[in-house]
Parts: C-alpha cells; structure tokens; sequence
C-alpha cells in the first residue's frame, strides 16, 4: 500500500514525535476514504458507525464523573442490532438511544458491561438498517502502521493516524490492560470510536485521549484504544449472561497516581472499600501483603493476586508522617454500580 511505503520512507527521516502527522497527509484515501469526487458513486465503509447517547441518573455511582448525559460512538456488528462502544458511556445507563448517520433514532438496551476490557454492548429495539462493520484482528497491528480512526458520522469524520506504540496500559479507576493500542495525531472524538486498519476491518475501539502516546517522558498527545481481540473471546458469555463466568476481580474504590516515583491516593469512591477503611485522599500507597509496590500495574496486579472479590486486601499505608497498615476489605465492582441487570 502507498501508505506503508510512505510510512517506512519517512520513519527513517523524521522524529517520532512528527511521524504521525508526516503520514497523516498520505493515508486517508488509501485507507477507504474516497476523494470528493468518488463519494457520490461508492457507498460509505464507515455507515455501521453510529452516535450513542445516554442518560444516566444523578443517584446512579458514576453520575459524578462521568456525568448523567453522555455522548459517543458506537460501532454495529451484526444485522440484529449488536453494538459495540466503549463502556463508560452507558454504564448505569437509564436510557440510550442510537443515531445513525442517515439521522434515523433508534432506542436500545445495555446488553453488557465488561469493566475488565472496557467494551460495552448494545443491541436496538429493531435493527437500525446499517451495513454492520466487520471485525479484524489487531494482533499483528504494529508501531508505525497507519490507520483511519472512525468516530460516528460516516466517512466525512474519519481522521488518518498511526501507531505510535502498544504496551500495558494501567489508569487510576482499577483498570489495566495488557496491550493498549496508541495512536497519534489525537481525534477529540475518541469514545467508542472506531479503529480501522486497510482492509476496513474493526481493529480497536476508542478509550481515552493520552498525552503520552509513544511512552515513556515523550509527550505526544494522542489516543489509547482497546483491542477488538479482547471482545472475541468474551462475546458468547457477555451476550448469554451479561457477564463473563468466574471470579470476581477484588475491587477497593480506590482512585491514584504516580508522581515521582510514589503512588499517591487521589480520590476514593464515597462509602466504597477503601473509604470504609479509612483510606484518604493523599494517602501514599506503599505496599500489599507486605510487599512493596512498584508503580500502579504493579498495585493492581498485588491487589488481584490476593483473591477473589470480598477477600480482605492488607495495605501499607503513609497518612501524615504515621505509617499504618489498613486492611480493606475488597467488593465485586460490579455490585457497585447501579444496573438493572446486576452486571
């Protein structure tokens, strides 16, 4: 593809830094998006892609943070109606509706949430009538390959980008992930939007807008997506039970942050774990079960590797000058948000 080739020749001349927006120029038209001219004769690849809006209730957990209307993209995979988008959108959702990009509404239902991933499924009442998109394999995805991002609009608001990394991605909420996908230059529309790669298969969906896109102490802003590989090998049980089968991660409530080289509390969710325990904003984390901790993949990992949900998790705690060792003890997370389904 010229687009490759452009990537390759231009790698070995440009920072890292300023590759993303060099191939940004040449990939668009190789990646499925016609010029002009083109548009009125070809049928869009991007017309699975549709707005997701959701209204959430001021009592629901995550009204606070995430807000209680919430607007997105969501990505349709199947002739039935199937939706994948990301999970926050709708996550204690009391209502969603989906748009498509011919302006036809559709009401549908939360069919899943997978906090472990991030992926949220929805399916409409009926189906929305829209090409579904299919879905790729992100496995071989590499750095330095260009891609088109997708957000819902059809066509007309896909951006070109490329890879700038893959790693292990941890945030604050108890979320880490094994093998983020990076991309730069960033699209401020990255929820649930679509990741594509050059045959017009569904490689990612959108996360997170990042300031640090390649890693490390370079700052280029860009944008974290989530594997579509994860969503295989989960889909039979999300769209059986709402869930996947097995233990529960133990979850704490607990929301920090490395800052040279310390991790530092910087929220706790309101009579969650962590909160009842006498964790506080502040607090510096330094160990789990007696171990030390080294940054915040490493606190989650010590965290999990304790037990099951509702098992007591023993941390080394500094509040003040007065170092305390709290024992917290831990819920499933999903009982603690508020969905009619108990997801």
């Amino acid at each position: 593809m010229i687009a490759r080739r452009y990537a390759q020749a231009i790698t070995s001349s440009l920072t890292r830094v300023g590759l993303a927006l060099a191939v940004a120029s040449f990939c668009l038209v190789e990646l499925g998006a016609p010029s002009h001219a083109q548009r009125s004769d070809s049928a869009d690849p991007f017309a699975g892609m549709v707005r997701v809006r959701a209204t959430v209730l001021a009592t629901a957990r995550t009204a606070l943070s995430l807000g209680t209307e919430r607007e997105g993209s969501g990505i349709v995979i199947d002739d039935s109606g199937l939706i994948v988008t990301i999970g926050f959108l709708v996550i204690e959702a009391s209502d969603v509706e989906i748009t498509t990009h011919q302006g036809k509404r559709y009401p549908a239902s939360v069919i899943a949430y997978h906090a472990e991933t991030g992926f949220g499924l929805l399916r409409t009442a009926v189906p929305p009538g829209v090409p579904p998109i299919r879905l790729g394999d992100a496995r071989a995805l590499a750095v330095r390959q260009p891609v088109l991002i997708a957000p819902h609009g059809g066509r007309d608001a896909a951006q070109p980008a490329i890879v700038t990394s893959r790693r292990e991605f941890a945030g604050f909420w108890e979320y880490l992930l094994d093998d983020a996908i990076f991309t730069a230059p960033p699209i401020a529309s990255f929820a649930g939007a679509g990741l594509f790669g050059d045959d017009g298969r569904l490689l990612g969906v959108g996360y997170l807008m990042v300031n640090n896109a390649i890693g490390g102490d370079t700052l280029l802003p860009g944008n974290m997506f989530v594997p579509i590989d994860h969503l295989r090998s989960i889909m039979a049980d999300l769209l059986a039970d709402g869930r996947t089968p097995g233990p529960r991660r133990p979850w704490l409530g607990v929301q920090s942050q490395e800052m040279q080289g310390r991790l530092f509390v910087h929220r706790v969710q309101e009579g969650g774990p962590a909160s009842l325990a006498g964790i506080r904003p502040g607090d510096i984390l330094l160990g789990v079960a007696g171990q030390p901790i080294a940054g915040l993949a490493d606190f989650y990992k010590k965290i999990w590797a304790q037990g099951a949900a509702d098992t007591v998790v023993p941390l080394t705690v500094l509040q003040g000058a007065k170092l305390k060792q709290i024992p917290v003890k831990s819920i499933d997370r999903y009982r603690w948000f508020k969905t009619e389904r108990g997801l």
